[in-house]
């Protein structure tokens, strides 16, 4: 046997569990951590049809499935979640059984400025497709949240999956939101339901509005960190392969109506990521303040958090990438990547600030 199948029969035996999927839609899955998703799914598990379905908005790119486009068990369909008759197309067409949810609005900062389209497609969106789920009788239903949902945390306070949600932006406000909407179809209609709530990811593919993408590619062009605020607020980073590699083992092994995070206790500020950006990318500097500026602050930004991942360990997943060897794998990928991986321009995201003006907002003060 050669090392590749032997590495991928080790890979399925470790995976084993109660669940065994065939048809598997991943929303949102041209965008960030969901094409990884897709990329292991369709590589590990050629058995499996892995449907991608997305409506490749501005952060998406079909660029990040180049390397399964061409696979047999690969298919990408372009549509909205909000046309509840696609989905119900979609799902019986192609026999779907399994459903990933990863489609959703996810930068805070734009949340302040438009949350409306935030509302939009993070609960509406997840409405219509949990409603078809139960219609169509998926067997399983993974719905991608976020650590954002616990809210704020102190030195001493590590948030468990049972914990009251407590969202301060529209961005998590939405998602909480969405959980609220999707957990009640487990205990109501007994639809299969998962919830995942994960920490800040980086990698490759990442639309650069977020932090390190948005750093790397500023020093990059000359331009220094901008930092929100005084950079003390900190988060914890996992690379987005280990993020995936959460996914396969949840999606095999996962408890219908549990919910797991998915994180790690590599914990950085602000600055200090931008300190270690700045030392691998300018490696002459002698002094890292020179590459980094300080920016107005958020409307409300949250100092930490910080969550157990115990549940999921015990199914067997540990993240496996260090941050330093992540940091240099997202690095050489943005320094080598074209300028038009995504379908529009990313100058707008590397604004040292985004506008907060929302045209919504706009429209009802003039009507008032």
């Amino acid at each position: 046997m050669s090392g590749v199948k032997k590495q991928k029969k080790e890979v399925k035996e470790v995976l084993v569990g109660s669940y065994t999927p065939k048809n598997i839609m991943v929303t949102g899955g041209a965008g960030f951590i969901a094409s990884h998703v897709v990329i292991q799914l369709v590589k590990q598990f050629p058995e499996y049809k892995v449907v991608c379905f997305d409506k490749l908005d501005y952060c998406s790119s079909l660029k990040n499935l180049n390397e399964v486009k061409d696979c047999p068990n690969f298919k990408f369909i372009k549509g909205n979640l909000l046309s509840a008759d696609l989905i119900k197309y979609v799902l019986e067409t192609e026999c779907i059984d399994t459903i990933i949810h990863a489609a959703a609005q996810t930068h805070v900062d734009n949340s302040f400025g438009n949350s409306f389209a935030f509302t939009e497609n993070n609960v509406m969106g997840s409405h219509v497709l949990v409603e078809a789920a139960k219609v169509h009788g998926i067997k399983r239903f993974i719905h991608v949240s976020t650590d954002e949902v616990y809210g704020t945390v102190g030195d001493d306070i590590r948030r468990v999956e049972t914990d009251v949600l407590e969202p301060t932006n529209p961005y998590a406000a939405t998602k909480a939101a969405a959980e609220n909407i999707v957990k009640p179809y487990y205990h109501s209609f007994k639809l299969p339901v998962i919830i995942t709530r994960g920490n800040n990811v980086f990698g490759p593919h990442q639309f650069p509005e977020k932090v390190i993408p948005k750093f790397v590619r500023r020093l990059l062009g000359g331009m220094p960190c901008c930092i929100h605020g005084d950079g003390s607020n900190s988060r914890h980073y996992i690379y987005v392969g280990d993020v995936a590699a959460a996914f396969m083992t949840i999606l095999h092994k996962g408890v219908d109506g549990e919910t797991y995070n998915i994180g790690c206790e590599t914990e950085f500020t602000n600055l200090e990521v931008a300190q270690r950006l700045v030392k691998a990318l300018k490696p002459d500097c002698s002094d890292p303040k020179e590459h980094i500026s300080f920016v107005g602050d958020r409307a409300f930004n949250d100092v930490r958090y910080y969550i157990s991942s115990d549940k999921l360990h015990q199914l067997g997943w540990a993240p496996k990438m260090s941050f330093e060897e992540g940091l240099q794998k997202t690095i050489d990928w943005y320094a080598k990547v074209s300028p038009d991986w995504w379908e529009i321009g990313t100058d707008s995201a590397l604004a040292p600030h985004p506008e907060l003006k929302s045209k919504v907002s706009d429209a009802l003060q003039t009507k008032l």
